[in-house]
C-alpha cells in the first residue's frame, strides 16, 4: 500500500483538513495516477456535508482528475507510463449488465462505484477522490487527455463537460438550433461552449444582469435577463432546446413555455425541492421534458476529443488545497468564473 497525503472531511460539520490514506499498488489490469490537478464540483459540497444521506466518513472528494501515469498493471495494453489521462465521476460498475456493455456505465443497472463516496465493489474499503495526490483505477475506466489540452483546465471536463456534453449529443442538437441555456455557472458556461461549437444558436437565461457580458464572451449569441417578466413573453415558443443548470428552486413550466412545438428541456441541476409542472406546459406543443446525467466511458473520450478539435476547456481558477474550505464558501457565493481547480502539487508541503 501507497501512503498517499490528501484532504478529507472527518464528519459532515468539520472543514477539510490534510490527512493520508492508502492506494494500492496497481493490479494486472490498473494503472497509478500521479494526480496534477482536481476540479472542485458543487457535488463535493453537498456529499462532504451530508446534504444528500448516506455520505461516508472520512471523505476525501473530488471527481475531476487529470495526472499522469506513474505505473501501469502487468497487462495494461491501453496507457503506458507518462500518459496524460484522466478520472471521472466513477471508477467502476458491473460490466455485465446491458447498460454497461452499451458504454452506459452511468446508468448501470447495479449502481456505478463513484469516484468517491462509495464503496469498493468487492465491499473491503471506501473509495477516495482526488483531492489527493494519486488514484489506482482500472484502465477500462481512465481517459486518455489529448495533447492539446492543458491539464488544469481540462480536468472540469471529467464532470462540468461530460455532463452538459452528453445531453446535447444524446437529444440531437445540430447546426441551426436555438439552443437556451438557463444559469450560468460550471455547468452552464461548458454548455454555452459546447452548444456553440455544434453550430447550435446560443441564448443564455439569467436572473442576473450582470452576467450578461460573460455569456457573450463565452460565445453565446444572445442573453435575457428572467427578472424581467416581459422576457418570457418576449422569447415564448422561440427554442428548441433548452439546458437547465440550475439546482435552486425555480418554475419548470414557465421555462417551458419558451420551447417551440416539438421542443425538449433537458434538467441537469437537482433542486432540494420537488417542481410540481402542469400537464398542459407538455401537452398544449407536445413539449418534453427530461434530464441527463453524465455520460459513459465511451461518450467521455468522444467528448474529450471533440474538446481538442474545436479548443474547448473551462473557466478556471487554480487555488492551493489549503484554500479549499474558502472556495467552498465561495461557491456557495457563486463567486467563481466558473470552475476551482486544486493545484494537487501544494498537497506535497
Amino acid at each position: 500500500m501507497l501512503d498517499t497525503p490528501a484532504y478529507a472531511a472527518a464528519d459532515a460539520s468539520s472543514p477539510l483538513a490534510p490527512t493520508t490514506i492508502q492506494r494500492r499498488a496497481p493490479r494486472a489490469h490498473e494503472v497509478l495516477i500521479d494526480i496534477a490537478f482536481c476540479g472542485v464540483c458543487h457535488t463535493d459540497l453537498h456529499q462532504v456535508r451530508d446534504e444528500w444521506g448516506g455520505s461516508i466518513f472520512p471523505m476525501v472528494p473530488g471527481h475531476e482528475i487529470v495526472g499522469h501515469v506513474a505505473e501501469v498493471g502487468s497487462e495494461v495494453t491501453k496507457f503506458k507510463i507518462g500518459d496524460a489521462v484522466g478520472v471521472g465521476c466513477f471508477v467502476d460498475s458491473c460490466r455485465s449488465c446491458a447498460q454497461c456493455q452499451a458504454g452506459e456505465e452511468q446508468f448501470c443497472e447495479q449502481g456505478m462505484t463513484s469516484t468517491y463516496n462509495a464503496m469498493e465493489r468487492d465491499g473491503s474499503a471506501p473509495t477516495y477522490g482526488g483531492y489527493s495526490t494519486r488514484i489506482t483505477v482500472d484502465q477500462d475506466y481512465v481517459l486518455r487527455v489529448p495533447q492539446s489540452l492543458p491539464l488544469d483546465a481540462a480536468a472540469p471536463l471529467l464532470c462540468a463537460g461530460i455532463t452538459t456534453y452528453s445531453p446535447l449529443r444524446h437529444f440531437g442538437v445540430k447546426p441551426g438550433d436555438a439552443v437556451a441555456v438557463v444559469g450560468l455557472g460550471g455547468l452552464g458556461h461548458m454548455a454555452v461552449k459546447f452548444a456553440v461549437a455544434m453550430g447550435a444558436r446560443v441564448t443564455v437565461l439569467s436572473t442576473s444582469e450582470s452576467k450578461r457580458d460573460d455569456a457573450l464572451k463565452l460565445g453565446a449569441h444572445d442573453f435575457a435577463a428572467t427578472r424581467d417578466e416581459a422576457t418570457f413573453k418576449t422569447l415564448a415558443k422561440t427554442f428548441d432546446f433548452i439546458v437547465d443548470s440550475v439546482s435552486a428552486p425555480h418554475d419548470y413550466n414557465t421555462y417551458l413555455s419558451l420551447l417551440k412545438v416539438d421542443g425538449t428541456m433537458i434538467l441537469l441541476g437537482v433542486p432540494d425541492q420537488p417542481a410540481p409542472v402542469a400537464a398542459g406546459s407538455l401537452i398544449m406543443q407536445r413539449r418534453r421534458l427530461t434530464g441527463s446525467l453524465i455520460g459513459g466511458i465511451r461518450e467521455t473520450q468522444e467528448m474529450l476529443d471533440f474538446c481538442a478539435e474545436h479548443g474547448i476547456v473551462s473557466d478556471i481558477e487554480r487555488i492551493g488545497i489549503a484554500d479549499i474550505n474558502t472556495a467552498y464558501e465561495r461557491m456557495l457565493k457563486g463567486d467563481v468564473r466558473y470552475r476551482f481547480v486544486i493545484d494537487t502539487a501544494t498537497l506535497q508541503s
